[in-house]
């Protein structure tokens, strides 16, 4: 193998990431038009305008999601294995709100009845809101700690129920993922659309970043004085391979923060979240509609940026029997595994960024509400 195992566990950590990361970006603004579909389109042709803004890429941008949860079923088997059975009903609702997506897109215009269109705007908004909302719980109830544990034949039980997942912190999170996307949603829209619409989507983008804001720095300040954070005090050395009880992890009053006290440099990614979700409301307001949408993106891999860093080595730290933590030195596939995967990632994914690069080229510019008129019966 070129690497060792434990510079293998890193790399698999920052591979993990950057699907989570390109994820959020790229289908981040897709989600958001759909739920800012009812509010920003006022006519039938203006939510049509909308929709086929991201007619032509969102497809594409979900295999992010698809890639993501590869990825971590190959890389964290652990993890992939305890977050099903401990998240099984939220995934559910997730995927059954995610099957509006397709339909609605595929079926809203086929029919000029205004009650049927009016009905998947708002499936295509359930689409759109429900599975970032989702996405932003589960984060914040990971770094609460989820209750499960291993026994010793490594065997999980999940001691929670769904309605568990729906803490304070655990909403504030769903509240911050929710306003995030949609600020990247309106920013989109600045880019993609003109006249009234792009007015009312300024506006949007400037609401959503500033409560993007009020959420992030109120979920920092609760996770620096009011949650318990998670650190090992013995394990294994990281380069061999252990299993998850082999190691010894206390929790503590602001725990999360040990990362950013050990590295200061770290406290520049959520002071550039915040700069750059300012700078998206700045230059809403002021009209400059591609460096919003760039300063929303920045942001919103900040904040997942923001996160991973004071979590690590953590992934899905246990609230019931702290040992039984999943981290990235004792979640993870063998050696030869990850040595494999890592090639896999290596040869596939410029070739993903590539072809991504090239589609949003060919599909620049505009969509506007004479381009509707002209393709009434092949537009969304």
């Amino acid at each position: 193998m070129i690497f060792d195992y434990e510079t293998l566990k890193i790399i698999w950590w920052g591979f993990v990431g950057v699907l989570i990361i390109g994820f959020a970006v790229t289908d981040g603004f897709d989600m958001g038009v759909g739920m800012l579909l009812p509010f920003v389109g006022k006519t039938d042709a203006e939510r049509r305008v909308l929709l086929n803004s991201v007619g032509p890429t969102w497809e594409g941008n979900q295999t992010w999601l698809v890639t993501a949860g590869a990825g971590t079923f190959a890389a964290w088997p652990l993890v992939y294995g305890a977050a099903f059975s401990g998240f099984y009903v939220a995934i559910l609702l997730l995927l059954f709100a995610l099957f509006f997506r397709p339909v609605g897109f595929d079926y809203r215009s086929k029919l000029q009845n205004p009650t049927w269109r009016n009905a998947w705007d708002w499936g295509l908004f359930i689409g759109g809101f429900v599975p970032p909302l989702i996405f932003g719980v589960a984060f914040g109830n990971l770094l609460l700690g989820t209750p499960f544990n291993y026994d010793d034949t490594m065997r999980v039980t999940y001691a929670g129920n769904f309605f568990g997942l729906l803490s304070p912190f655990g909403l504030l999170s769903g509240i911050l993922s929710v306003a995030m996307l949609a600020m990247h949603g309106a920013s989109f829209l600045q880019v993609k659309t003109e006249g009234d619409i792009a007015v009312r989507a300024r506006k949007a983008s400037a609401i959503a970043a500033a409560l993007t804001i009020v959420c992030f720095v109120g979920a920092g300040i609760w996770i620096a004085t009011g949650i318990q954070g998670y650190h090992i005090t013995s394990m294994p050395p990281a380069g061999s391979a252990f299993m998850p009880l082999a190691k010894t992890v206390e929790r503590t009053l602001g725990g999360w923060m040990g990362n950013y006290t050990l590295q200061p440099m770290l406290w520049l990614v959520p002071a550039c979240t915040i700069l750059a979700a300012l700078l998206c409301l700045l230059f809403s307001r002021a009209q400059k509609s591609m460096a919003a949408f760039i300063s929303s993106g920045i942001a919103v891999a900040g904040i997942i940026l923001t996160a991973a860093s004071a979590m690590f080595p953590f992934i899905m730290p246990s609230s019931l029997a702290p040992n039984s933590s999943l981290t990235a030195w004792d979640a993870v596939s063998s050696h030869r595994t990850l040595g494999i995967m890592f090639w896999v990632v290596v040869i596939m994914m410029p070739i993903v960024v590539l072809y991504t690069s090239w589609v949003y080229r060919v599909m620049r510019g505009k969509v506007t509400l004479q381009h509707i008129k002209e393709n009434e019966h092949s537009a969304y």
